[in-house]
């Protein structure tokens, strides 16, 4: 049996009900979360789950953006969703040229959402204190932020070397630029924006990755607030990192100088991506093979 029929739906749809509360206001904040269909569908049950263990105070509702399938062959789990009376944005191709396609995803759920807060996390995300988390999200749109994230790390990283070596590069890059060189490094598997603002900073063709979200918002005055408590961690799965000395070194290379054409606020940021180069990932057994 899958996950999705092992899963007790009918206690994840009174979860789903319960979050949404029954005020007839929008929303205190809207969870937008893509799903793409060749690795993601039962992935998310994992981080619904996570979600629906929130306890606070405010209402929430959850945004689905299913995309990368065929058009003639919607998967049956759109509808399944929906009736679980989760928000289901459902979309075969996403891809835009010169945008992150997950960034394009993103953009579809945020454009959907009810509320003017929108909280943005990955499938294959887990959420080990949901209730201090989204409160946290939720206080510093209060306080005057228009965008938000906190500390990201992994699960299910494989034990190579390389791959140790790997991230403890990327959290020391993240570091310096965060505390040294003052740029907000917002990154697609857990930050929240301001929706009006993401949409206009979007339509003007400032952004094309959440790389330039950060710097994007504080271009324009808006307040990034950041937050490394353990409390507020996002673990984002390891999957996608396979071991090998060599491979590090040219993954290393192309996002040092992916930042450097991509980091800079500018019109048409698009144009300076090269993102449409980037291959449509196949899995096997949840695991990318392309």
């Amino acid at each position: 049996m899958s996950p999705l029929s092992e899963l007790d739906l009918n206690g994840l749809r009174e979860q789903v009900v319960r979050l949404g509360g029954h005020t007839g206001r929008p929303p205190d904040a809207s969870i937008v979360i893509p799903v793409n269909a060749q690795g993601d569908l039962e992935n998310v049950l994992h981080i619904l789950v996570d979600i629906t263990r929130y306890t606070g105070t405010h209402s929430l509702e959850i945004i689905l953006v299913i995309n990368n399938y065929p058009p003639e062959a919607p998967p049956s789990e759109v509808e399944t969703y929906r009736s679980l009376g989760l928000k289901v944005v459902s979309i075969p191709n996403v891809r835009r040229p010169g945008e992150a396609v997950g960034f394009t995803a993103r953009l579809h759920g945020v454009q959907a959402a009810a509320s003017e807060m929108a909280i943005l996390f990955d499938a294959d995300c887990r959420l080990p204190h949901p209730t201090a988390l989204i409160d946290w999200y939720v206080h510093q749109f209060k306080a005057g932020a228009q965008a938000a994230y906190t500390h990201v790390d992994y699960y299910n990283l494989r034990g190579h070397w390389s791959i140790r070596a790997r991230i403890l590069i990327h959290h020391l890059a993240r570091w310096i630029k965060r505390f040294v060189l003052r740029i907000p490094t917002t990154r697609g598997s857990n930050y929240a924006v301001h929706r009006s603002l993401m949409l206009d900073l979007y339509d003007k063709g400032i952004l094309a990755d959440e790389l330039n979200v950060g710097p994007a918002f504080k271009s324009v005055g808006g307040r990034v607030a950041y937050s490394g408590s353990k409390e507020l961690i996002v673990l984002t799965s390891g999957r996608m990192f396979t071991g090998g000395w060599r491979k590090m070194l040219r993954y290393l290379r192309y996002r040092l100088l992916y930042n450097l054409r991509v980091l800079p606020v500018r019109l048409n940021v698009a144009r300076y991506t090269k993102r449409e180069r980037d291959p449509v990932r196949t899995y096997i057994n949840n695991q990318p093979r392309s």
